[in-house]
């Protein structure tokens, strides 16, 4: 029995009711695991030291940037042209952010490609992986990077709360409108 055989009878097994793209999974785990393993070897051969405990504000520092690259790179309408090929636009969902479904035309590849790139917490896993690497590998670079990208982050707190404001100040009764963006 070939593998792919094996695979279509796990994944029957696994979801009957359901279509779950276990080989497109595999695929993507076997990247991420190529990726990781990359950054570690490109660690080692150029003997860059890695930290036996990270500091604290580096931890807060990353884990703001990867929450903002991640809904960056999964939702914002201006990084769609990266997610189309794997993705179909279903609607806006508010602050520059769109809905897509996955497209699911037969590749079980495609459709996990499409799950990963359209989820913010798959793709945080990414993120992360890769800043941290930066981390060790460019310090002052990935530390420039995540600190441009936490002020974004707080920036859209800042612009969400003003909008609501806003809006309390004018004696709106509903909450803000589909897109904060709007506001001031």
């Amino acid at each position: 029995m070939s593998i792919a055989d094996r695979i279509g009878r796990l994944r029957r097994a696994y979801a009957p009711h359901e279509h779950r793209p276990l080989d497109g999974y595999l695929v993507s785990m076997t990247t991420y695991t190529g990726v990781t393993a990359a950054i570690a070897g490109l660690v080692k051969a150029t003997g860059r030291p890695v930290p036996e405990r990270p500091a604290a504000a580096d931890v807060v520092l990353l884990s703001i940037a990867t929450h903002k690259l991640s809904r960056l790179l999964a939702k914002d309408a201006v990084t769609s042209p990266l997610r189309a090929p794997f993705t179909r636009y279903d609607r806006p969902i508010g602050s520059g952010e769109v809905m897509e479904q996955v497209r699911d035309d037969g590749s079980s590849t495609r459709h996990a490609i499409g799950e990963l790139l359209s989820c913010p917490f798959c793709l945080a896993v990414w993120v992360a992986t890769g800043l941290t690497g930066g981390l060790v590998l460019a310090p002052r670079l990935t530390r420039l990077v995540a600190t441009a990208l936490t002020a974004v982050a707080a920036s859209d707190f800042l612009q969400m709360g003003y909008a609501v404001a806003q809006q309390a100040a004018e004696g709106h009764p509903d909450p803000p409108g589909k897109d904060y963006g709007e506001a001031g």
